[in-house]
Formats: structure tokens, C-alpha cells, sequence
């Protein structure tokens, strides 16, 4: 499970058998979410308030670039 960054608790990562479209997990205290980059979309919440999907999807749209790039170095290696 590479984790791209961590901020005010919540962890973002993907796991290593991954797919398209590029997407993102979420952690926080326990729970988590997948939410796709290019929508925004929450493809799967399993416990995250409202609050917390807020504030990660806002990181998301900070940190965009990076996590594309993390996602791209990560499984373009062949």
C-alpha cells in the first residue's frame, strides 16, 4: 500500500494491483474511501463523515499533480 502523503490525519494511498481510471484511497481514524481524481467522484465511503470527504476531496484538488505523478511512477514502470 504506497502512501503518496498524509495531512491533518487523513492518508492517502493506493494499493500496489491497482486500475484505471486513476483514483486515490483515503484513511481516517479507521475508515476509508476511493474517491476517482479527474471526477472528484466518491466511488466507495466505508465510514468517512461528510467532513472529512470534504477536506480530502479539497487535498485532492491541491495535490492533484502529485498524486498523478505518484500513480504514473508507481505502476508505468514496465
Amino acid at each position: 500500500m504506497p502512501t503518496i502523503f498524509e495531512i491533518f490525519g487523513l492518508r492517502f494511498f493506493f494499493y500496489s494491483d491497482e486500475h484505471l481510471p486513476i483514483h486515490v484511497h483515503i484513511e481516517y481514524g479507521g475508515n476509508d474511501a476511493k474517491v476517482e481524481i479527474a471526477t472528484r467522484k466518491v466511488v466507495q465511503n466505508r465510514g468517512l463523515k461528510p467532513r472529512e470527504l470534504k477536506k480530502a476531496t479539497q487535498l485532492i484538488e491541491m495535490y492533484e499533480q502529485e498524486i498523478i505523478k505518484a500513480w504514473h511512477d508507481y505502476f508505468d514502470k514496465e
